[in-house]
């Protein structure tokens, strides 16, 4: 396993137009998006919130222009620009149920908030037509509405995906010394500072790994990104970094990456009733939204 700094990486020739894209992210209307997810929408013990919140994710998809659908037992959602594309989807990508009775405003109303702040910026400005937003349901009952998308619906329909970006709570931020916790037995080490974004990929997406960090280094320099590459097979050793929705891709061998604030391991809010939208950083969370701007425009202009 190997950890980079974004500081780390070579900046590229940045696209101007770029910077106008990102710009346009902000920090009100993710704090809006935040508010009205922020209930607790467990599958089960909270069904009628867990339903509701689905539909308004998939009215929100619907208002900016996007073919949206629920897909497979779970009711996973899936916005798709009009349009067949002819090039592999990039997938961005979340979930919508929390844990019982916690509001969920990091796990994972962070990831919602992003995805549809970056869907409602295309929708103004032209939609990338291989950019797929999936938000599933079912992540912390052991993953079954990713795990049932990539069999029944990524197998069975055959389309070609590039990549799937996972985004597994983001909005948590702290610049206080000792506020980042290390993982026990895994062997690495990471500042004990907790202001960056953590991206994690395994061998089929080390390379996109690589070109997030240089996204971040050209275009945010003062957004520090990590990224942990995995080589070798070796996330099968560590159930650490298998437990977000990314890890049935890895299963199907198709290239996926984490995005997380670290979770637990930062957020000491995390799976309870105290993971509210006031205790998030939104100028934290305007950077990933930007970076995952900056990652699907990219992604549509080299393919």
């Amino acid at each position: 396993m190997i950890v980079k700094k974004s500081s780390q990486s070579d900046k590229g020739e940045p696209l101007t137009d770029i910077y106008d894209i990102i710009s346009q992210v902000s920090v009100d209307y993710l704090t809006y998006l935040i508010e009205k997810v922020s209930v607790p929408r467990h599958y089960i013990a909270e069904k009628e919130n867990n339903k509701r919140i689905a539909l308004w994710i998939k009215k929100q998809f619907m208002s900016y222009g996007y073919e949206v659908f629920f897909q497979g037992r779970y009711d996973n959602i899936v916005a798709i620009p009009p349009g067949k594309s002819e090039k592999p989807y990039l997938i961005a990508a979340t979930h919508y149920d929390t844990v019982p009775r916690s509001p969920g405003a990091d796990d994972n109303g962070s990831g919602i908030a992003v995805l549809l702040t970056c869907a409602k910026i295309f929708s103004e400005g032209g939609m990338p037509k291989s950019a797929m937003f999936v938000i599933f349901n079912r992540e912390e009952d052991g993953l079954l509405g990713s795990s049932d998308f990539v069999e029944r619906y990524v197998k069975n329909n055959e389309i070609k995906i590039s990549e799937a970006n996972v985004l597994e709570m983001v909005g948590y931020c702290s610049y206080e010394p000792g506020s980042q916790k290390f993982p026990d037995g895994l062997p690495v080490k990471l500042p004990d500072t907790g202001d960056f974004l953590g991206i994690i990929g395994n061998k089929t997406s080390n390379k996109i790994t690589e070109m997030l960090l240089k996204h971040a280094a050209t275009y945010l320099d003062d957004f520090p990104v990590m990224g942990l590459k995995v080589y070798f097979g070796l996330e099968r050793f560590f159930p650490l970094l298998r437990r977000s929705d990314h890890s049935p891709f890895w299963e199907a061998g198709i290239p996926a990456l984490m995005w997380t604030d670290t979770a637990e391991f930062r957020n000491e809010n995390y799976h309870s009733s105290h993971d509210t939208p006031d205790t998030l950083n939104y100028e934290f969370m305007r950077k990933v939204a930007q970076l995952l701007l900056i990652r699907i425009l990219t992604h549509e202009k080299l393919l």
